[in-house]
């Protein structure tokens, strides 16, 4: 006799609540071993070249936010815990078993200071603002840097461009800032500044090529060299004007040369 109907459908739910049960069971087994306190991170092995962080500093920073065991542990946000301490470009981290999270970091690579004194913050070579000490007398000689908010590669940029072109004057440049209409200004070691103007990075490296290249020769006619510059501004159409020590503002004409005898 074929089997009924109404006992074929009995015959099916109890085999569905049977397996529903058994993964329940199943799950809750899992669950309760991944959580046993033997299967926690035992230690954390941290790798990379450290010149700003040691381990007292990063367990300050990272171990209050991780969770979980050796299973149980979310990788994404552990990775980004560690990227998110300071001086820490990126971190690399995986489960080495039975017990141990080995991470490997990445630290900064400060290129230049950014920001106004009181407000400095770090770039990294690629132009990028990161957080770190700015006031690191390690740090002291990297270059100051500003711009408007979203420039900081333009102005990483514009500075290795004009670098070059001072140093040929054997004089760093050590102070660079764009302003928010586009303006640059550039401050040497010796203390001199320079108004850049506006215009393309091709421009201002131009304007500024012309200037070095034709300064030696206008300082020594006023019988000074180079080191005597005060300040000099790049934004006139026909050339540029400049200050030296110990010539006034009104000494408009060269000096000129001793007769020859």
């Amino acid at each position: 006799m074929p089997m009924p109907l109404d006992v074929k459908l009995m015959n099916v739910l109890a085999s569905a609540l049977f397996l529903g049960c058994a993964a329940l069971v199943l799950a809750a087994g899992v669950r309760w071993v991944a959580n046993l306190p033997a299967l926690g991170i035992a230690r954390i092995i941290v790798q990379g070249e450290l010149e700003h962080n040691n381990a007292v500093s990063l367990q300050a920073n990272v171990m209050p936010v991780l969770k979980g065991n050796f299973f149980t542990m979310d990788l994404a946000a552990t990775k980004k815990a560690f990227e998110q301490a300071p001086w820490v470009r990126e971190a690399r981290v995986k489960r080495e078993f039975p017990n141990t999270l080995s991470v490997v970091l990445q630290e900064q690579d400060a290129a230049a200071i950014w920001g106004s004194a009181g407000e400095a913050r770090l770039l990294n070579s690629d132009g990028q603002i990161f957080e770190g000490d700015s006031a690191d007398p390690d740090l002291q000689q990297l270059p100051n840097l500003q711009g408007p908010e979203g420039r900081s590669i333009e102005v990483l940029t514009m500075y290795r461009l004009l670098s070059p072109e001072f140093a040929k004057l054997n004089n760093t440049l050590v102070a660079l800032r764009e302003s928010d209409s586009g303006s640059w200004r550039a401050t040497l070691h010796s203390g001199a500044t320079i108004e850049l103007g506006q215009g393309t990075q091709a421009d201002i490296r131009l304007r500024t090529s012309k200037f070095v290249e034709s300064l030696p020769q206008v300082t020594s006619s006023y019988r000074r060299g180079v080191s005597a510059l005060e300040s000099a501004d790049l934004r006139h159409t026909s050339g540029y004007a400049v200050r030296m020590q110990g010539v006034t503002t009104g000494s408009a004409a060269p000096a000129k040369p001793a007769p020859k005898k």
